[in-house]
């Protein structure tokens, strides 16, 4: 009991903190889970992450749920979402009980326009760690530049794109393992 207590608390904290989806809550994630509490290496949470990102969903909770099942089985895929989106929800009922009256202060929108850079400025690192240890070869780094010309500049789907390097990755993996 006091692991999945652990495992909410844990989750709470980084749904407390993560601003602005997915990719800016990776260092938050990666420091919580692998550096202070050992629950998975670095490897695994870029695993979960990539899974996350492939499945229908949120990306911060899919990544939460399969860390909370590696630690509690379905029960602490469970506790790791609702920990995740607890504070969420707190925060946007309270948000949206005052955001009307106040959004129109200055003091406010310069306040979202400071989280907005800060949170792009945890995207960049996010997706410059992600790329430093996945991209390790030239094969890898022609997939990450041709997946990133797909989608930035001609409009290619996310969608096909995941299908196509992930069908892709089997065929390359058979052949390195075969």
């Amino acid at each position: 009991m006091n692991k999945l207590l652990e495992l909410y608390l844990t989750f709470v904290k980084l749904g407390f903190f993560t601003f602005g989806g997915g990719y800016a809550m990776l260092p938050l994630l990666e420091r919580e889970v692998v550096d202070k509490k050992g629950w998975a290496s670095s490897e695994e949470i870029l695993d979960y992450y990539a899974i996350g990102q492939s499945t229908p969903g949120i990306i911060a909770i899919n990544t939460a749920t399969f860390c909370g099942h590696k630690l509690g089985g379905n029960i602490g895929g469970i506790i790791a979402s609702l920990g995740f989106i607890s504070p969420s929800i707190l925060i946007i009922s309270l948000i949206a009980k005052f955001l009307q009256a106040f959004s129109h202060l200055a003091i406010i929108q310069h306040a979202f326009a400071g989280i907005r850079i800060g949170v792009s400025a945890l995207v960049v690192y996010s997706v410059a760690k992600m790329v430093k240890k996945n991209a390790n070869t030239y094969l890898k780094i022609m997939i990450f530049v041709l997946t990133f010309l797909a989608v930035g500049f001609l409009s290619i789907s996310p969608i096909l794109i995941v299908l196509v390097v992930g069908v892709f990755g089997i065929l390359l993996g058979r052949r390195t393992y075969a």
